[in-house]
């Protein structure tokens, strides 16, 4: 995936690469990593690739400053969506031609769920995980509300158990936010299809972390992020995935001028792009496009199920240690035990999570706190490596054996956890 933003001086340092050794991390020199911190909150936002910098410098000072409108043509804007969209795909499983970056995922989701009630009429119900990310269910809300359907939360496992003919949609999260549980995409897809339903994947914690085959195993619909393991900065353009099956049937909500047919023809009426390109509505976001294409770069020379088996040495690693030196301060594990179920972070729960997790962000272990009790701690395998994992748990025993988390500086709730 060679890169046209890419500075010549970076693309020079990624020829002269060592061989990759087959350990995680084995990609760290890729990665600007702070002094003095060890960083596992890849799952909420990824380091940034070197080579991100001088791309964002060469949009700015070359294509923006000296371009100007006719980088657009000369320089490739317009196509970003796409080529964005097709180094994305290769890594969620899916051909070409179905995935574009756009937006975000909040916006995208609402255009595929409208999607997918649009393509179902007369069925009366979504049905969803009732652990869902907050926003995939304010966004199911909303999507019933405008279309008169009816929202049905139920934990992941009784899915199957409540869809009938009455059922438009499913919305599942591959990989549980809090807990990393990983759902099978292939049966909850045979589930949702036997009864007539489409169903609607967010992959936001898979894309980069975690194997899945979208076209494999049938699916309809995807929505992810582009800033935690694509490690496309904070905001960074999302992405979704319409199978190519359904692309022509669909009437997305949202329709804009980037997203027509033919954009400088400025028609009174909406005529669709052929393909997922019905799907762009607004001008697309160049600079910040511009910085996820060249992070997902990253991900040259290595494969999803490498980087997942490297993942997994990870966070047995930090299970052991929870096993052999933290259960005895309270710790308890969240994330499944059972590798095929587990993704690529690991929720640990204690009564003073949040002042551990305050503790620890001081002494430069920085991973992430969620509600009530869960501390999360990510592993991106392309950086992160088992001296990582190992400094981590000194860190969490050092902090119970001084109780430091015990502090009036912790009792107080940050904006962002």
């Amino acid at each position: 995936m060679g890169s046209a933003f890419t500075d010549a001086e970076t693309t020079a340092q990624m020829n002269a690469e060592p061989v990759d050794t087959g350990l995680p991390g084995v990609f760290r020199h890729r990665f600007h990593v702070p002094e003095g911190v060890r960083y596992f909150d890849g799952n909420s936002l990824g380091l940034m690739p070197k080579a991100v910098a001088g791309a964002v410098a060469h949009t700015v000072s070359g294509e923006w400053a000296n371009g100007l409108i006719r980088s657009w043509n000369g320089a490739g804007w317009r196509t970003l969506p796409q080529r964005v969209g097709e180094k994305i795909a290769g890594l969620i499983g899916a051909a070409p031609g179905q995935v574009v970056a756009c937006d975000s995922t909040s916006v995208n989701l609402y255009k595929l769920l409208v999607s997918a009630v649009r393509m179902r009429p007369g069925r009366r119900r979504i049905v969803t995980d009732v652990d869902s990310f907050p926003t995939d269910l304010y966004i199911v809300d909303e999507v019933a509300a405008q279309f008169g359907r009816t929202v049905q939360q139920v934990p992941a496992r009784d899915i199957a158990a409540v869809l009938d003919e009455d059922v438009a949609a499913v919305l599942l999260t591959h990989v549980d936010y809090r807990r990393a549980e990983i759902y099978d995409m292939a049966a909850y897809t045979r589930a949702a299809h036997a009864a007539g339903a489409l169903i609607v994947w967010d992959l936001s914690h898979t894309a980069g972390a975690v194997p899945c085959a979208l076209d494999d195993c049938g699916a309809d619909f995807a929505v992810g992020c582009g800033y935690k393991y694509l490690n496309g900065g904070p905001g960074a353009p999302a992405y979704l995935y319409v199978a190519s099956r359904h692309q022509d049937q669909c009437a997305q909500p949202l329709p804009g001028w980037f997203g027509h047919a033919r954009p400088f023809d400025f028609a009174a009426q909406y005529a669709p792009a052929p393909g997922v390109d019905r799907y762009l509505s607004g001008t697309s976001p160049v600079i910040a496009l511009s910085a996820l294409y060249a992070a997902l770069d990253a991900f040259d020379g290595t494969s999803m199920a490498t980087l997942y088996a490297r993942s997994l040495v990870l966070s047995d690693a930090l299970i052991e240690g929870l096993d052999t030196r933290l259960e005895r301060y309270g710790f308890t594990l969240a994330s499944p035990r059972e590798k095929d179920r587990r993704g690529s972070h690991v929720s640990l729960r204690h009564a003073e999570a949040y002042g551990v997790m305050q503790e620890l962000a001081q002494r430069g272990f920085i991973g992430d706190f969620r509600t009530p009790d869960f501390m999360r701690f990510g592993f991106a395998p392309l950086y992160n490596t088992l001296d990582d994992v190992a400094q981590l748990v000194d860190a969490i025993e050092q902090v119970m054996r001084e109780e430091a988390w015990n502090k009036a500086e912790h009792r107080v709730k940050r904006g962002f956890t």
